[in-house]
């Protein structure tokens, strides 16, 4: 929201001092004028060392959701958990914790433990397609079970209000079918929710085939609550496009997209492309961070390998490049296989996450 509304002074100014002739092209900014952005929460990947590497370096997020908090037998959070939302840990950062579950009491004691951190929104994750966790009916498992999901909201949205929390919902279509989602979105219009997340995708597509947008066009004209779009922005024109299609839209979720190019929403806000200078500051934050925190060469490899699968694919013929940091067993050959990426080659242009 700050970087909207800076942008916006930006343009009144430029309109006063030089015309609306010489002004810039309200059209060309493709709608991020009013756009808001978001990090996705994922597993092993945005935690916090993640987002503050990345706050640092590239244009902030206007949210920042975490991985999901599972909530344990007794009710407390592990010390991994715990680190990760830890205010400490946080700060200049507008954090989301997510939290999955299908029980409201684990939920809402959870809920409690993040309010006496100073959180006032806590997220739901209806999405996760893991088969260990939908098995469970969690995450985009829970789904199936419409009246307990009902039964859930109505408890869950009943006590956060008296806590003075909010909640928001990250949501696939459905288990199964699409059609699916007819019903889901008659139980989520029931709450007040803070907003709506979707992912138009349903369980059994994981991260396959091509987001529904006719569905998530049902949902954007018939939620009762604030919507935000998630899946497949790989690219600025992924972003355009999807903003000429909802020019309503002012919330994006991005995941995969930001991985492997983490200049993606300071390219869709200004138009100029990350360069290798940039990118390198912040892959020497995130090692040195994870360097910090966690003990072995193989930790710390599994961490940067896990980024690099994504990240790898901005360079232009890295096929050769990529392979070495695969195969790299110790933190000085990972290093060397790094230096020559950096060195080597270019970030090719418009490129971003691939799928295979």
């Amino acid at each position: 929201m700050e970087y909207a509304i800076l942008n916006l002074l930006r343009i009144i100014i430029h309109i006063i001092i030089e015309g609306t002739d010489t002004a810039i092209n309200i059209e060309e900014t493709d709608g991020t004028i009013n756009m808001e952005f978001y990090m996705a929460p994922m597993e092993g990947l945005t935690g916090y060392i993640y987002r503050n590497a990345y706050h640092t370096c590239f244009t902030p997020m206007d949210l920042y959701y975490t991985p999901f908090i599972s909530p344990k037998a007794r009710g407390c959070l592990s010390s991994r958990e715990i680190n990760d939302i830890l205010p400490e840990h946080n700060k200049g950062l507008h954090v989301v914790p997510q939290i999955l579950t299908n029980q409201a009491e684990d939920f809402l004691t959870v809920a409690r433990i993040l309010k006496d951190y100073g959180y006032q929104e806590v997220n739901l994750n209806l999405g996760c397609p893991s088969g260990t966790v939908v098995s469970k009916h969690k995450g985009a498992g829970f789904l199936a079970l419409t009246c307990g999901l009902n039964s859930f909201l109505s408890t869950v949205t009943e006590q956060l209000e008296v806590l003075g929390m909010e909640l928001s919902v990250k949501t696939r279509l459905g288990m199964v079918t699409p059609d699916e989602f007819y019903e889901l979105l008659d139980i989520y219009n029931q709450y007040h929710l803070k907003r709506l997340i979707i992912h138009p995708r349903i369980r059994t597509d994981y991260y396959r085939n091509t987001p529904n947008w006719e569905m998530f066009r049902h949902g954007l004209e018939n939620s009762a609550n604030h919507v935000c779009y998630n899946g497949d922005i790989f690219t600025v024109e992924d972003f355009k496009r999807l903003s000429r299609s909802y020019p309503e839209l002012d919330e994006v979720m991005l995941g995969r997209g930001i991985i492997a190019n983490p200049g993606l929403v300071g390219g869709i806000r200004t138009g100029r492309p990350m360069d290798k200078k940039q990118l390198r500051e912040f892959h020497q934050l995130l090692y040195e961070g994870y360097r910090g925190i966690m003990s072995g060469d193989r930790n710390v490899l599994f961490k940067m390998k896990e980024i690099w699968a994504s990240m790898i694919q901005i360079f232009a013929d890295s096929e050769k490049h990529g392979k070495k940091i695969k195969k790299a067993q110790h933190l000085t050959e990972y290093e060397a296989a790094v230096s020559s990426i950096f060195s080597e080659l270019d970030i090719a242009e418009g490129a971003g996450f691939k799928l295979y």
